[in-house]
């Protein structure tokens, strides 16, 4: 059982970390799985209408990270150390859903993957492998 609730998450967002993407909610979490939502808007579009990468790696970055909160605790100060994203196909301007697996914990590491679709569409838009470094 995770160790801390989508609202404990929401919560530990807004009070400890305001620099992670705003409109960010977790609808699903379990022990090794994670679903979130990141709404988007016009400061999230390149040009050309797509959404960004820097959105879809914020994305990632936060999911997994709030995957390891979940799991372990508020352990404020799990850092990135790998982040690999693939774009698959053209984003289009609607909200993100994401879905991240935890594929390994250990002492030091914890390793992932995380899938990014567009918001009513089959196809995934990217999709990406993580690395966390745990705190001792």
């Amino acid at each position: 059982m995770p160790v801390m609730t989508p609202d404990d998450l929401h919560r530990f967002l807004r009070e400890e970390f305001p620099q992670a993407p705003p409109d960010f909610r977790v609808e699903y979490l379990d022990d090794t799985t994670i679903r979130v939502r990141q709404g988007t808007n016009d400061r999230h579009l390149r040009p050309g209408g797509t959404i960004s990468g820097p959105t879809l790696m914020a994305m990632v970055d936060c999911g997994f990270y709030l995957l390891l909160l979940g799991r372990l605790g508020p352990v404020a100060m799990a850092v990135t150390t790998n982040l690999n994203i693939n774009f698959l196909r053209k984003p289009e301007p609607a909200d993100l859903l994401g879905e991240g697996r935890l594929l390994k914990l250990g002492r030091s590491l914890a390793v992932g993957d995380f899938t990014i679709w567009s918001d009513g569409r089959k196809e995934p838009v990217a999709h990406a492998t993580v690395t966390y470094a745990l705190p001792r």
